[in-house]
């Protein structure tokens, strides 16, 4: 899944973008809201961690924008502690959520599992797909109760086609969304790391359907 980080504050940014990546989020970085249109004009992105104060336009006027171009990407805003005027704003012009300064990395990333989860129509942190178990909150995948060791894009690649459950996803969008823009990703990446998924997991969980991408089965009663 891909975060973009808004936020002008250098040290805040990096800490953000570090706190993500290490939770095996693909994170780009923005520092001012012009910064951030350019960017989400040429990648999509599963959330948006915004700050309403930024240098120039703020982030709500930015947000008002996204809305009306029907961006519906959830957005989790940065307030000030006293910013209660900001909350109601930020959530008037669309934000599905806000988290005030100073945060707890663990309730930041809570929330932005959250998000995640609304947007893909689940409920709860675990992800549970008969045999199949993903916790996203540990970044643990185990079949029939045993721990299923994936490298960090692996697990970038499962999580999303679980949460993309029944639609086809081609190999352009699972690259989008599992690569941030300093990524390197190769051609043929996507193939060779849902190969690699597939011998962990079992073949028949995730389905090529020729000439348009992948699709992850949900109904699969296990893992072969």
């Amino acid at each position: 899944m891909r975060i973009l980080v808004v936020e002008d504050e250098r040290a805040l940014r990096e800490g953000l973008k570090d706190t993500l990546e290490r939770a095996s989020y693909a994170v780009d970085v923005a520092e001012s809201a012009e910064d951030a249109a350019e960017i989400m004009d040429i990648a999509p992105f599963d959330l948006v961690l915004l700050d309403v104060n930024l240098p120039g336009e703020d982030g709500i006027s930015l947000l008002k924008g996204w809305r009306r171009e029907k961006n519906d990407a959830p957005v989790i805003l940065l307030t000030a502690r006293d910013g209660w005027r900001e909350k109601v704003a930020g959530m008037d012009a669309g934000a599905d959520d806000y988290i005030t300064k100073p945060f707890h990395q663990e309730e930041l990333l809570a929330r932005v599992r959250a998000q995640l989860r609304r947007a893909g129509g689940q409920k709860e942190a675990s992800l549970r797909f008969g045999s199949l178990e993903i916790d996203t909150a540990a970044q643990r995948v185990f079949v029939d109760g045993q721990d299923v060791r994936l490298t960090a894009h692996e697990y970038r690649i499962l999580n999303y086609l679980a949460h993309n459950a029944g639609r086809v996803m081609s190999k352009n969008q699972i690259m989008d969304h599992v690569h941030d823009l300093d990524s390197e990703a190769l051609s043929n990446g996507t193939e060779v790391l849902i190969s690699r998924i597939r011998r962990k997991i079992g073949r028949e969980r995730i389905e090529t359907v020729r000439g348009l991408g992948y699709r992850f089965d949900a109904d699969h009663p296990a893992a072969a």
